[in-house]
């Protein structure tokens, strides 16, 4: 039955309109047609464009959409499956300023050319604790990033690991990052607020086991970037009973 569902999924999302299928083998048979023309070719709206990367059922991506319909937002993930559920809600509600991009994170720089990425979202990654190259806030990813977010655009972490918090943390001090806001206790802070207040899945997941939501808006400087000293680091006591979502391929 599971399977069955599954498969009725996929096939659901071949016809929804606001979703673009890219895994690498397709990428690389066809290529991206709306690099560069995200706004004046598929949205026709030339608005402000987000990322939400890893965004797993889409929470995120749709409530931003919602709260804002004067921006553009993406939803990015390798888990058709579970895209599902955003993109069906889109379609439903003819959300005009939402879409989805099923492809590796990896890989999110031949989708975007350069400065047409406004902001990036990073909604509850797996930490990663093994390999830094994987985190998706690692300079690596960074310098990814980099190629297609504007000047002074922002990049915002929102996670349950202390290890990856305190890990970004690091990097983007190490960088002499501009922060924008940060707090390890997101609603026990005072800093929340509608935008961050919206909730996935997962976060439902952690605040349920107690554990404090930590956020971390920042802008990428110039020159290369370095990676922080991480050797005093301890690794997140605690694994998920429901499995992290993994959220890349690298």
């Amino acid at each position: 039955m599971g399977r069955k569902n599954k498969l009725q999924k996929f096939s659901d999302m071949e016809t929804f309109g606001c979703v673009l299928q890219y895994p690498r083998h397709i990428l690389i048979e066809k290529g991206f047609p709306y690099k560069g023309k995200w706004n004046n070719d598929f949205f026709a709206h030339p608005n402000p464009i987000t990322l939400e990367l890893g965004c797993g059922k889409g929470e995120y991506t749709v409530g931003l959409a919602e709260a804002n319909p004067d921006r553009n937002y993406i939803g990015v993930d390798i888990k058709g499956a579970r895209m599902w559920k955003g993109a069906k809600y889109v379609e439903e509600k003819g959300i005009g300023n939402a879409a989805f991009l099923r492809t590796e994170i990896e890989l999110i720089s031949q989708f975007f050319d350069a400065g047409e990425v406004d902001e990036i979202w990073i909604t509850f990654p797996d930490p990663q604790m093994q390999k830094a190259r994987k985190r998706l806030t690692s300079s690596r990813f960074l310098t990814n990033y980099r190629t297609f977010l504007r000047p002074g655009g922002i990049i915002n972490l929102k996670t349950d690991s202390p290890f990856l918090f305190e890990y970004t943390k690091r990097l983007v001090e190490t960088n002499g990052f501009e922060i924008l806001k940060i707090t390890d206790d997101l609603y026990g802070s005072g800093l929340a607020d509608p935008v961050t207040s919206i909730k996935t899945f997962y976060e439902q997941q952690w605040l349920s086991r107690g554990k404090s939501i930590k956020l971390i808006s920042f802008r990428i400087g110039e020159g290369c970037i370095i990676e922080p000293d991480c050797s005093d680091m301890e690794k997140d006591d605690y694994h998920s009973e429901f499995g992290r979502h993994s959220l890349n391929n690298a």
